[in-house]
C-alpha cells in the first residue's frame, strides 16, 4: 500500500504535472522506486474530511542537502518558474518554519 504525501501548497503544480522535485523535512526513509500517493493534504482533516488524492507519483531520486544549496533550476523543477532563488527559499522557510541553512531531503519523483 503506497504511503500519503502531502502537496498542500503545491497541490496546482502537481495536477498540471510541472512539479518534479519537492524538499522535505524528514522523510529520509524513502527509497529509489517507492510509490506515494500526492494529496492536497494527508494530516489534520477535520471529523468528516477526505484525503484528496491527486495522483501516484515514483521516487526517482532521493538525497539530502541544505536548502540554500537550492539552484534556479531546481526552483523550476520545483514548480515555481516565476521565483529566484531567495523567493522559494524565504517561502519555504516562512511555509516550514525553518531557517537557510536547514539540512532537507530532496525527492525527485515521476507521474505513474
Amino acid at each position: 500500500m503506497a504511503r500519503n504525501i502531502s502537496f498542500f501548497y503545491t497541490a496546482e503544480q502537481v495536477r498540471n504535472k510541472t512539479k518534479f522535485v519537492t524538499r522535505r523535512l524528514g522523510w529520509i526513509f524513502l527509497k529509489v522506486g517507492d510509490v506515494l500517493n500526492a494529496c492536497v493534504k494527508c494530516q489534520g482533516l477535520k471529523k468528516g474530511e477526505k484525503i484528496d488524492k491527486i495522483c501516484q507519483i515514483r521516487v526517482v531520486s532521493v538525497r539530502k542537502e541544505r536548502l540554500y544549496k537550492i539552484t534556479q533550476a531546481e526552483v523550476i523543477k520545483e514548480g515555481f518558474p516565476n521565483f529566484s532563488r531567495q523567493q522559494f527559499i524565504e517561502m519555504f522557510m516562512e511555509n516550514m518554519g525553518c531557517a537557510f541553512n536547514v539540512l532537507l531531503t530532496r525527492i525527485e519523483f515521476e507521474y505513474i
